[in-house]
């Protein structure tokens, strides 16, 4: 074992794209994992060879004192996973949903910072290879002047009264199920490529009656530069793509100097203004792990940070900015109205 010793909580669909990440990631070395259940930590363990496996969440911090803490849990235990490992000094990343509510996120990143430590939540999507090369033509000034960025989030896996069941059942009792589980993605990556929004239009539905929360619905925002967002979701629908969930859908993000273009199979396709052919912009990424190797390349993120010092994204003071507007969504489509959102 090299490097920083990495403890992790949860055992659940997603956690193994965060073992598959720790197990190749130079710097750092999982030493224990957590989950109540024996029988899926007897597996867990088994699978990705990890040293420990622990019962209790404050015992394995106590006996294994890691140097990073991946929380990969449900909502309802972050708020007192992050006060545990806060009081022991211990740097943390935490999974999506960021805790129960916005209050709670709000505490968990005080708690945090009165403690000093890091608390980096797990929004992996911006992590993507496809927005880092959007975001650099971005600044290279490709584009020119941005107006607006367009997503049609469409995976496909939203119809009938199986709907989920497979891989993540909690989705069909979800109450906020679109924004708050997916669409949260987007919003994050909207700031990402184009800054702090100002206000929000939403309208909302839900389509399959076996779900207890919306799959579909439209959102617009408004950004201090100007420019106009436009997220489109649909879970029921599908977009042309090898595997749907590689994008979960479809991106233009249109500027002064050319139109950028991300198609289903994480390809980018550049056309001038004026011109009628588009060509493919060449990039380097990995069709690995999940939405081309997300997950590692944010572990990987976190660990170069506290290891070289280099900059860090996704805090969790940073991370409330989201938040504040999947509140605002809600609220615009039960008032019908825009929301503005305030500091």
């Amino acid at each position: 074992m090299t490097g920083l010793r990495v403890a992790t909580a949860g055992t659940g669909y997603f956690s193994r794209f965060h073992y598959q990440a720790w197990s190749r990631m130079e710097g750092a070395s999982l030493i224990a994992l957590y989950n109540r259940d024996a029988q899926n930590r007897a597996r867990a363990a088994a699978e990705w060879s990890a040293p420990a496996a622990h019962a209790d969440f404050d015992e394995m911090l106590a006996t294994e004192q890691p140097d990073l803490v991946d929380i990969i849990t449900p909502p309802a235990s972050h708020l007192d996973f992050i006060g545990a490992a806060a009081a022991r000094g211990i740097p943390m990343i935490c999974q999506k949903p960021f805790c129960r509510d916005l209050d709670e996120a709000e505490e968990a990143a005080r708690v945090a910072e009165a403690a000093g430590v890091l608390l980096v939540v797990h929004e992996n999507f911006r992590f993507q290879p496809w927005y880092g090369e959007a975001r650099r033509l971005l600044s290279a000034g490709a584009l020119g002047d941005p107006y607006q960025v367009t997503f049609r989030l469409r995976p496909g896996d939203g119809q009938g009264p199986g709907a989920y069941l497979d891989r993540q059942p909690y989705f069909q009792t979800m109450e906020r199920f679109l924004v708050h589980e997916t669409a949260i993605h987007l919003i994050d990556v909207f700031r990402y490529l184009m800054g702090e929004a100002t206000a929000v239009f939403a309208r909302l539905r839900r389509l399959n009656p076996a779900i207890a929360g919306e799959d579909a619905g439209i959102i617009h925002l408004d950004f201090a530069s100007g420019a106009r967002g436009l997220f489109d979701g649909n879970r029921l629908a599908d977009h042309a793509a090898k595997n749907p969930r590689l994008t979960m859908g479809e991106m233009l993000l249109e500027g002064s100097a050319a139109t950028l273009r991300l198609d289903g199979n994480g390809r980018l396709w550049l056309r001038r203004h004026g011109e009628s052919d588009e060509e493919q912009v060449d990039y380097d990424w990995s069709d690995a792990g999940f939405g081309g190797d997300c997950v590692y390349r944010l572990q990987r993120h976190v660990v170069d940070h506290l290891t070289g010092g280099a900059p860090v994204m996704n805090t969790a003071r940073e991370y409330l900015a989201n938040l504040r507007i999947e509140e605002a969504v809600y609220e615009s489509d039960a008032a019908g109205r825009v929301v503005k959102l305030t500091d």
